[in-house]
């Protein structure tokens, strides 16, 4: 089947879940956490309608962009993915992002904002902290030891990939990266704020999280708002993912089309 113009001049930062799609009447565009890759989101593909399209972000320095150099800022990474989004003019696109990739989400859909749209059909963010409660780990430059264990520890990865050295050489490095990222960051309240839905979602057990710092996401819109919890820690969506994704395709499905559709103002 013949890609579309989009899918060619994004390619090289979103990889086509999904794959089988014709004509598709919203793009989820899917952010991964820190040390993730697009592969994170490769079985929800099966989990939609021939009707959505999942595009998961491919982050520089890993999987098949192994020998670019890592995004040395929040900044820097929005930036590269803003241009790509912006190539999706033939379809609405709404955006999943889970961890530091909540963050990522959250600064696209500030810049789309700012170049006058389209804003995205609705923002799901997941695993995160609202703006204002950033937490500082100072875990960039931990030892690999050190590192290791918090990994493990939230589920993110199986211990197994650190047991294989060669492995634990292509890992780590890309973990190290993305912290030192995230430990740059500072988030802000955009003024005015984002007219989008956004939903947030997080394990009850994630011990990074609660209810106040998850209720902090309400000041970035004047949209509509809501918090969904999940049994589990930070990587909750693990065990959750027709349940996630089957929220996200009901959000979807509520959202009117001329919301799906319109510019900010």
């Amino acid at each position: 089947m013949c890609k579309s113009r989009a899918d060619v001049s994004a390619g090289r930062w979103f990889r086509d879940i999904t794959r089988s799609y014709q004509n598709p009447r919203v793009r989820l565009v899917c952010f991964p956490h820190a040390g993730g890759t697009a592969s994170y989101f490769r079985e929800w593909g099966r989990l939609v309608p021939d009707d959505i399209q999942v595009l998961a972000v491919r982050y520089p320095g890993r999987e098949d962009r192994l020998l670019e150099p890592f995004a040395e800022s929040m900044e820097e990474l929005a930036d590269g993915v803003l241009q790509a989004v912006s190539s999706l003019s033939d379809a609405p696109v709404a955006f999943f992002g889970h961890s530091m990739g909540a963050s990522v989400a959250y600064e696209v859909a500030l810049r789309l904002g700012a170049r006058s749209g389209p804003w995205p059909a609705a923002l799901f963010l997941s695993g995160r902290c609202g703006p204002g409660r950033d937490r500082t780990r100072g875990l960039a430059n931990a030892s690999d030891a050190e590192l290791i264990d918090d990994v493990v520890g939230m589920g993110g990865t199986d211990a197994q990939a650190f047991a294989d050295p060669e492995l634990r050489e292509l890992v780590l490095p890309v973990i190290r990266a993305d912290y030192g990222l995230v430990e740059r960051y500072r988030s802000r309240i955009p003024s005015p704020e984002l007219d989008v839905p956004v939903v947030v979602y997080y394990g009850d057990t994630d011990p990074a999280l609660d209810g106040d710092s998850v209720a902090a996401w309400q000041a970035v819109t004047r949209g509509p708002f809501r918090v969904r919890r999940f049994t589990g820690g930070h990587f909750y969506l693990a065990d959750h993912a027709h349940a996630l994704v089957d929220d996200l395709l009901a959000r979807l499905d509520s959202l009117p089309e001329e919301q799906v559709r319109r510019r900010p103002v």
